[in-house]
């Protein structure tokens, strides 16, 4: 007597929907993802406030470019500068399988790792702007406590990049509806342009942090479990 064909192999049997590989993804190793990336950030946070209030050398002044002229300062934008800690736990929340977990923490994990070792030997800062944060929450915190140091690369553009594009990738192998993918995209889009808005960056830092994250997000796709 034959044993039944098992579902995912009968002839009829449909491929499940983006919904529910999605759903598969973000359930799978849920709580060691949500750990995972808390412990990581505050790993990275030790060190790159170690690095601002102690740097090892002379802190070079960014210069600004006419594009950071055009900008005004725009404190409203500080929910998008800050929503970078939600953004940045959503690619690892994808990834499927622990092998994926772990090759992904080894990237983002060394692109963290090069942007501190650049503001250790080349500690910069932007320059000093007449901006007034007054009326609007949690701005006067923020100048306290990320101080204007640490400047070039743009750590915040850079993760967001690398976040982004393994995102998209995700997305794009998902099929999701294209609505996902352009809102991933002005996600990223809101950050990076927030780093500027706040004064927090100048536009060298931006493309700078950009810069970095691609260097590293592009080969992560390559050299990752699965990849063909």
């Amino acid at each position: 007597m034959h044993s039944p064909i098992p579902l995912h192999m009968a002839p009829d049997a449909r491929p499940p929907t983006w919904t529910a590989e999605i759903w598969l993804r973000v359930r799978r190793h849920f709580l060691l993802k949500a750990v995972g990336t808390t412990v990581f950030t505050w790993l990275f946070f030790i060190g790159y406030f170690h690095l601002l209030r102690n740097p090892a050398f002379p802190v070079a002044v960014m210069p600004l470019t006419p594009l950071d002229h055009l900008i005004p300062f725009q404190p409203y934008t500080l929910g998008a500068y800050l929503s970078l800690w939600v953004y940045v736990g959503i690619a690892p929340g994808l990834q499927l399988t622990f092998r994926e977990l772990v090759v992904y923490g080894l990237w983002i994990g060394a692109l963290c790792i090069t942007g501190l070792s650049l503001f250790y030997f080349w500690p910069t800062q932007i320059p000093p702007m007449a901006i007034d944060g007054t009326g609007y929450p949690g701005f006067a915190m923020l100048q306290g406590v990320d101080a204007a140091g640490n400047a070039c690369p743009s750590m915040h553009v850079a993760v967001a990049i690398f976040t982004a594009i393994r995102v998209e990738h995700v997305l794009r192998d998902a099929r999701t509806p294209a609505l996902w993918r352009v809102l991933n995209w002005a996600w990223f889009a809101a950050i990076a342009y927030s780093t500027l808005a706040v004064k927090q960056h100048v536009v060298l830092d931006v493309a700078a942090g950009a810069l970095l994250g691609i260097a590293f997000v592009l080969p992560s796709l390559r050299w990752r479990p699965g990849a063909r």
